[in-house]
C-alpha cells in the first residue's frame, strides 16, 4: 500500500528526554547527538557561511586574506550559538525523534524482505 503525496503523514509522537542527567549512549549515538547539534549550529549561521563561501569561491591561496572579515563574523556566530544549552537542546531532540527513526527502519526493513522475495 502506497501513499500519495496528498495522504498526510501520521503524527508520530514525540517522547520527552528521559531525565536531566541523560543515558550513556553508545559511539555511533552520541555522533548522531553531535551531527544534529552541528546542523543546528550551522543552521543558525546560514547567512554568515554562505558570505564566506561565496568570496572563497575559486581562491585557494589567498582565501583566508581576502575573505578575513567574512571568516571573523562566520566564526564569531558559530561561536555564539555552539553552548551547553544547545548541545542539551540537540540531545533532548535526538531522544524526541527516536520513535520516528525506529518506525523508519522498521519501514526499511520490511521493503528489504519484500525485494528479497522477489529474487
Amino acid at each position: 500500500m502506497s501513499s500519495t503525496p496528498s495522504d498526510p503523514e501520521p503524527e508520530i509522537p514525540r517522547l520527552p528526554m528521559p531525565s536531566k542527567n541523560p543515558l550513556p549512549l553508545s559511539s555511533s549515538q552520541e555522533a548522531q547527538v553531535r551531527e544534529l547539534y552541528h546542523s543546528r549550529v550551522r543552521g543558525y549561521c546560514a547567512a554568515e557561511i554562505k558570505l564566506f563561501a561565496d568570496c572563497a569561491l575559486g581562491r585557494t591561496f589567498t582565501a583566508p586574506f581576502a575573505c578575513r572579515a567574512q571568516n571573523r563574523v562566520m566564526n564569531a556566530c558559530m561561536i555564539q550559538h555552539a553552548t551547553q544549552s544547545e548541545q542539551d537542546a540537540a540531545r533532548e531532540e535526538w531522544f524526541a525523534t527516536r520513535l520516528r527513526r525506529q518506525k523508519e527502519r522498521e519501514k526499511r526493513e520490511e521493503r528489504r524482505k519484500e525485494q528479497e522475495k522477489f529474487r
